[in-house]
């Protein structure tokens, strides 16, 4: 009987049957459809809780039933599968210029043909009634339930309060209690998560980082925001604001950044940065859909624009390795993406500032996810938590630190 203590009180019934949901949506997350007998195989329950744990998912919505196959006996087995025909989460990137929403099924498939964008309002209201659109026009599909709607935020995040707490980029969503706001107009479960985090659960759930308990993600698009996974858990501080290696000051006397400091790392080492260094060359506009091909276009000469990025990107890579220790360092940018032998010259630098030891234990590789994709994982993780929360699970972690077994 698996007993489990917190607080000196016996963990409930409804609390392990949950945690049994928990453990069926992650193996069939993990190994893809099975029959109620593998699930019981694979998990070491008996047959009469797998049962009841898989029948208290199908009327959630979370598991539909595919057809059936042929088993070792010869009788046939319906396989389970997270739900992609009967149910779908949303997933949201908020961002300084452009807000994208895209539909996926409970297997974290993103459905681009119906993906969704609009320009980040300057109003918070008016972010509200766009969002609402958008989600209203997304879920309405016949047979189909929305189940949650994750949000990708970039900034500091209060975890505890659910609350924006300060956006440099998106100032409007400052204080704001975006997931709680969008949740009541929605009738929905709705999950706010900071943007390198997302990035980190997109890495961890779909991504290269399967399997990894120890690695970090420096996203270095619109700013410079950091997500580690340490230990297989997401590192967030006393209240969700730990991280923040973007506005560190590199350049005391530089430019003013959206946090209202001066030379924060984050305005001269990401594609925006590099925007604007190739932009006053240029004396015109440059945005991050039109930079690489102005790099790759010869003329003028931008060695001196990417040296600069170079330099202070390879002094955020190296923080980050000698500070974390990761396993592998995953770098979001889209520039850097188009650029690989840029990425590669930026690889070599860091070698050159980092800790000799660190960096040798340290993979640095682009990363291969997105926001939205980060957004989705994050309510299929509150959604496949079942209703124990993601950041501050501590009953869950109390009662895994116990090595509890399924009943």
């Amino acid at each position: 009987m698996l007993r489990a203590f917190t607080n000196g009180s016996i963990v409930q019934p409804a609390l392990l049957s949950r945690m049994n949901e928990r453990q069926v949506l992650r193996t069939i997350q993990a190994r893809g459809p099975l029959s109620r007998a593998e699930v019981a195989r694979h998990l070491g329950m008996s047959a009469p809780t797998a049962s009841k744990t898989v029948e208290a998912l199908l009327r959630a919505g979370l598991l539909e039933e595919g057809d059936a196959t042929d088993t070792a006996r010869g009788r046939p087995a319906r396989r389970l599968r997270l739900a992609t025909e009967t149910a779908q989460v949303l997933g949201l990137a908020i961002d300084a210029d452009l807000c994208r929403m895209v539909p996926a099924g409970l297997d974290g498939r993103l459905c681009e043909e119906r993906a969704v964008s609009f320009r980040t309002p300057d109003v918070y209201e008016e972010l509200l009634d766009e969002v609402t659109a958008s989600a209203g026009r997304l879920a309405d599909r016949d047979g189909v339930s929305t189940l949650g709607l994750g949000i990708s935020l970039p900034g500091l995040i209060d975890y505890r309060m659910q609350r924006g707490a300060l956006s440099p980029n998106v100032s409007i969503t400052n204080g704001r209690t975006v997931g709680l706001d969008l949740s009541r107009r929605l009738g929905i479960e709705c999950v706010l998560v900071q943007e390198a985090h997302a990035l980190c659960l997109a890495e961890r759930c779909y991504g290269a980082a399967r399997g990894c308990d120890d690695f970090a993600v420096l996203d270095v698009t619109t700013g410079v925001g950091l997500g580690v996974m340490s230990g297989g858990q997401l590192l967030t501080g006393h209240s969700g604001l730990a991280g923040e290696i973007g506005h560190v000051t590199v350049q005391p006397e530089g430019r003013l950044c959206g946090c209202g400091n001066r030379g924060c790392l984050e305005t001269v080492a990401c594609d925006r940065a590099l925007c604007r260094l190739v932009a006053r060359k240029l004396q015109r506009p440059v945005d991050a859909e039109t930079l690489v091909e102005v790099l790759t276009s010869g003329s003028p000469d931008f060695t001196e624009e990417l040296s600069v990025a170079r330099r202070y990107l390879s002094i955020g890579l190296s923080m980050v390795i000698n500070l974390f220790n990761p396993s592998t360092l995953f770098v979001h940018s889209r520039v850097f993406s188009a650029l690989p032998e840029l990425f590669e010259g930026i690889v070599e630098e860091t070698r050159e500032r980092a800790l000799g030891p660190n960096f040798a234990d340290c993979r640095i590789v682009l990363a291969s996810g997105s926001k939205r994709q980060g957004a989705v994982a994050a309510v299929m993780e509150h959604l496949t938590s079942a209703r124990l929360p993601m950041l501050s699970a501590d009953l869950y972690r109390v009662a895994s630190e116990s090595h509890a077994q399924p009943v």
